[in-house]
């Protein structure tokens, strides 16, 4: 018997928390408006810098974005952030000023910046608010934890694998999607190399588990993605 925990796929914290506004009051939510700035990110610009100061908590309204570290010659890419979704929230503990990893957009993206000291004035008044921020935060680590034991325990063809599914469900929600980051930013994501993500994706394609069309990947065969992403 097999007991092996299968963890979810990695690339992606899901979105299915998001909602905490709601729980603001009209005050509180006032309060926030007056104290939030929209902003504009084209692709490739980045949203947050490793190791700069973090005067701000960031909420991705729309776009895709990618978390990474940044490193002497490779990034490690941490996972994808979607539309709806948090980015620096680790910048509301006390006594850490600065963002731990750099953020940049993949595609044209628009974000809202919120000053710390205000997300943190809610945060002590609003219990609910501050429950349903720690359960962010709880999920950010264990899709942390997910992504490295996909990058140092699954063999490559489970990787890629694991990418295609989290892209599907997680990130574009559809099993027929166009792949908004270049071949180089999912061999980041895979820990491989550009020429191994286009073989398995040339193999997955011969065996009818998916297709590929330029940036066009639908999923033909769910269940045996699953598998190799599980088992492969």
């Amino acid at each position: 018997m097999n007991n092996t925990t299968v963890l979810p796929p990695s690339c992606i914290v899901p979105s299915k928390l998001f909602g905490c506004f709601a729980s603001l009051s009209e005050e509180e939510n006032d309060f926030l408006e007056k104290n939030k700035k929209l902003v504009k990110f084209k692709k490739g610009e980045i949203i947050a810098k490793q190791g700069a100061f973090a005067s701000h908590i960031v909420y991705l309204e729309k776009g895709l974005a990618k978390v990474y570290l940044e490193g002497n010659q490779n990034d490690l890419i941490l996972k994808i952030v979607a539309e709806n979704n948090f980015i620096a929230l680790s910048s509301v503990f006390d006594g850490n000023d600065s963002f731990v990893y750099s953020v940049s957009a993949y595609v044209d993206s628009v974000a809202t910046l919120i000053s710390v000291d205000v997300f943190k004035q809610i945060l002590r008044k609003n219990i609910e608010f501050s429950n349903q921020i720690i359960n962010r935060l709880n999920a950010n680590t264990a899709q942390i934890y997910g992504r490295f034991y996909c990058i140092s325990r699954k063999q490559s063809h489970g990787r890629v694998a694991d990418i295609i599914l989290c892209l599907s469900e997680n990130v574009f929600k559809t099993r027929e999607f166009k792949l908004n980051i270049s071949r180089n930013d999912l061999a980041d994501l895979t820990g491989l190399s550009s020429e191994s993500v286009i073989k398995i994706f040339k193999e997955l394609k011969s065996e009818k588990i998916i297709d590929v069309d330029g940036k066009n990947i639908k999923v033909l065969d769910f269940e045996r993605l699953e598998q190799i992403s599980h088992y492969g």
